[in-house]
């Protein structure tokens, strides 16, 4: 099976987007994790992505702008809030690379169930913010539905340069065109396409998190492998397409 390569600037892959949106303030933390570990968590059809022979768990905070349906108006008031997910990277049988998120957590409750309805995303409510102290960004969440209610995270990070040349373990954790998803009985593949990442060096300060733990997989030990910060991007998203049985 050929692989695509990591590309971070690719051509856009579908002509109609069916969502668009903006991802704003994004702090990027990478931890690596043996791939046979997280190969049980992620959907059919799919297996674990590596680098140099490991894979990465993420914990991403950041907001969402202006989310809106296909070339239709932005939602107001529910088409911006906040999000932290947690997310493995996956590659399927025809070679596309993608993310399969294990929690997405979000400050407003209609885009949960929303998006818990129609691809069984695991999207969970929170109260969450952003408080901004120069180039010091906390994030603090505290998860409210469906459970465990109570579940918490914080990090705060300090933002640094702008990244001219990132390294191939930047680009392999954030140069991603699509996400893995079981629904309706089958895994899907749903593309995106934005602009290249603007990325920032960024040194993590504090983080006190329960999220990593509470999406089934083992605490984060040690400094991670990755810090990275992006003021955002514009994104828009391409219909899902089921994976083709193997022959």
């Amino acid at each position: 099976m050929d692989i695509e390569p990591v590309d971070c600037a690719p051509e856009r892959a579908f002509p109609r987007a069916i969502l668009r949106q903006r991802w704003e303030d994004l702090t990027f933390l990478h931890w690596a994790v043996a791939p046979d570990l997280v190969a049980p968590l992620l959907p059919p059809g799919t297996r674990p992505d590596t680098l140099d022979g490991v894979t990465y768990v993420g914990l991403i905070g950041f907001r969402m702008v202006g989310l809106g349906l296909g070339r239709g108006p932005e939602v107001p008031y529910f088409g911006t809030f906040w999000e932290t997910n947690v997310r493995l990277y996956s590659v399927d049988g025809t070679g596309r690379r993608a993310v399969v998120f294990r929690s997405l957590d979000a400050s407003r409750l209609v885009p949960v169930l929303v998006a818990r309805a129609t691809l069984r995303l695991p999207y969970l409510w929170s109260a969450m913010r952003l408080d901004r102290d120069g180039d010091r960004f906390t994030y603090r969440l505290r998860r409210r539905w469906p459970g465990p209610a109570g579940t918490t995270s914080r990090m705060e990070v300090r933002v640094g340069e702008p990244i001219a040349d990132p390294t191939p373990l930047e680009h392999f954790v954030t140069a991603r065109w699509g996400l893995h998803t079981r629904a309706w009985g089958r895994t899907l593949h749903l593309p995106n396409w934005h602009p290249r990442w603007p990325l920032h060096r960024a040194e993590l300060l504090h983080l006190d998190d329960e999220l990593v733990t509470a999406a089934g997989l083992p605490p984060p030990t040690g400094h991670p492998a990755s810090v990275l910060y992006s003021p955002g991007v514009p994104v828009v998203f391409g219909p899902p397409v089921g994976l083709r049985r193997r022959s």
